[in-house]
């Protein structure tokens, strides 16, 4: 029979290992996350595409028109279960615990399901508290470089906010994150469109509106918390909003 002292050793490795994979998963998302990822898509696109062609409609959560694009029309999983084309939510939902937020787009053409990343939503989200705060106290832009014109890397240091690595959900490298003349937030993609560009080895034209629809084509997920690209002198340059 083993010893209180040595049941208290085996708990407190077993604490320490859940901890230490919980702090990883945001530098460095698990084949296994992945995996989850992919496959709650398939099914969650199998039972949207059920549903609308049983209903003629999609199953949405409705939501207000100043909503972004790639935030804006959430999969609502109550619908589909109770039709039951979806026994369970998929693990990595938000719903479910995950860290994702399941998302239809092209909804008046050919609907795709695909995943909003919360890692970099609640990046932009914290960051952007901490930007207006300042802006606020000292009427001025926690401004660094500007990085592309009318853009700037945000003085992390000087608004207070701990360093923190977020991995975009498309390449896994390190996001970049920005803010405009306005000291509006966004995650910057740029690096993940110009992998893209040359892994495919097809460069845009230069008459493309908005250069996003590439990442989520080529990916479950979408480029949440960011403006348009446009390519221009052979590289992706983001366009500034002429609204909020």
């Amino acid at each position: 029979m083993r010893s209180g002292r040595q049941i208290c050793c085996i708990v407190l490795f077993v604490i320490m290992s859940m901890t230490l994979q919980g702090c990883l998963y945001p530098k460095e998302m698990r084949k296994e996350s992945q995996q989850s990822v992919r496959e709650g898509v398939l099914l969650v696109q199998n039972a949207v595409d059920q549903y609308q062609k049983d209903t003629g409609l999609l199953p949405l959560v409705s939501s207000d028109e100043s909503v972004p694009r790639y935030e804006k029309f959430r999969v609502n999983f109550e619908l589909l279960k109770r039709k039951d084309l979806l026994s369970a939510i998929p693990g990595s939902a938000f719903e479910s615990g995950g860290s994702g937020v399941y998302l239809i787009i092209d909804e008046e053409t050919i609907p795709k399901v695909k995943v909003m990343d919360l890692l970099t939503s609640q990046r932009v989200n914290d960051l952007a508290r901490a930007v207006d705060a300042h802006i606020r106290a000292k009427g001025a832009l926690p401004k660094q470089e500007e990085v592309y014109p009318g853009f700037y890397r945000i003085d992390e240091k000087l608004i207070g906010i701990q360093p923190v690595e977020v991995r975009s959900p498309f390449s896994r490298s390190v996001l970049s994150f920005m803010m405009d003349e306005q000291g509006r937030v966004y995650a910057d993609y740029a690096q993940d469109i110009m992998q893209l560009v040359e892994s495919s080895g097809k460069q845009p034209t230069g008459q493309e509106k908005d250069l996003r629809p590439m990442l989520a084509d080529a990916s479950f997920f979408v480029p949440v918390k960011s403006v348009a690209y446009k390519w221009s002198n052979g590289a992706p340059v983001p366009q500034e909003e002429t609204s909020k």
